[in-house]
C-alpha cells in the first residue's frame, strides 16, 4: 500500500536521530567486541601452548627416566659379572648361595627395568606424536592469530572513522531539535535502552508496546500538530496515513 507522511515536522528529525544512534551503537558494540575477540583467540593459543609445553615436559621426563633405567641396568649387569667371578672362588655352600641370591636379585631388578622401559616406550610414542603435531599446528595458529590482529586493527580504524562521521552527523541533527524535545528523547532512550525511541502507530496500537491507543488520542496523533508520546510506554509516536487513489492521481 502506498503511503505518505502526515506528522509533526520534528518527527523526521527524531527518526533520523534514532537511526543515527542505532548505527552508532552497533559500531560501538563492534569496536568493544574486537578486543574481546582477540583476547579469546590469544587465550586459546595460550592454552594450546601450555598443552604443548606439558607434553614436552612429559616426553622429557620419559626420556630421562629411560636413560636412568639404562644406567641402572648397566650397574646391575656389571654387578652380576663381578658376583659370578666371586662365586667361582666360593669355598663354602653358604658363600655360593649368598652370591647366587645377590645375582638373582640383580637379575630381577634388570627384568623390572626392562618391563618399565617397555612401558615408557609405549608412553613416549603418543607423546612424541602429540608434540610434533602440536608444533606444526601452533605455527599455523600463530600466523592466523597475527593475521587476525592485523585485520582487527584495520577494522577498528574503519569503525572509528565511521563513528567520527556519524557523531558529527548526529550533533547536526540534534541541534535542529527543540531543547525540550531533545531532553525527552534522551530520557526515553535511557529508559528503553537497546530499544526504539520513536515508533509508528498501526491499527490503533503502539507498535513498540502493542497497547491499544484511545480513539481521541489517535485522532490527535493523525492531525500531526505536535509530537506525542505513547500513554503506555512513553515513546514518541507517529502515524502514517494510506494514500487514496485520488491522491495518487493528483500526484501523477
Amino acid at each position: 500500500m502506498v503511503k505518505y507522511w502526515l506528522m509533526h515536522p520534528d518527527t523526521h528529525l527524531v527518526i533520523q536521530l534514532q537511526s543515527l544512534d542505532q548505527r552508532i551503537a552497533a559500531i560501538e558494540k563492534e569496536v568493544a567486541a574486537l578486543p574481546k575477540h582477540i583476547a579469546a583467540i590469544e587465550k586459546t593459543l595460550e592454552s594450546h601452548l601450555r598443552k604443548l609445553e606439558a607434553d614436552r615436559a612429559a616426553l622429557l621426563a620419559n626420556q630421562k627416566e629411560r636413560k636412568k633405567i639404562e644406567g641402572d641396568m648397566q650397574v646391575h649387569e656389571q654387578k652380576i659379572s663381578k658376583l659370578k667371578d666371586q662365586m667361582a672362588g666360593a669355598k663354602t655352600n653358604e658363600q655360593f648361595r649368598a652370591f647366587q641370591n645377590e645375582i638373582d636379585f640383580a637379575q630381577r631388578e634388570i627384568r623390572k627395568s626392562e618391563d618399565r622401559t617397555l612401558e615408557l616406550m609405549a608412553e613416549s610414542e603418543p607423546l612424541d606424536l602429540n608434540v610434533k603435531t602440536a608444533e606444526g599446528a601452533l605455527k599455523e595458529e600463530k600466523q592466523l592469530v597475527e593475521a587476525e590482529k592485523v585485520r582487527t586493527r584495520e577494522r577498528t580504524a574503519v569503525d572509528q572513522a565511521q563513528l567520527t562521521e556519524l557523531q558529527a552527523e548526529r550533533a547536526q541533527a540534534a541541534a535542529k531539535l527543540p531543547p525540550a524535545t531533545l531532553v525527552t528523547y534522551g530520557r526515553i532512550r535511557k529508559k528503553w535502552k537497546g530499544s526504539v525511541v520513536i515508533t509508528e502507530a498501526v491499527e490503533g496500537r503502539c507498535t513498540a508496546c502493542q497497547i491499544v491507543l484511545r480513539p481521541q488520542y489517535m485522532q490527535d496523533l493523525k492531525r500531526g500538530e505536535e509530537l506525542m508520546l505513547c500513554e503506555s510506554c512513553g515513546r514518541f509516536l507517529y502515524y502514517t496515513r494510506p494514500v487514496s487513489f485520488e491522491d495518487v492521481a493528483k500526484v501523477g
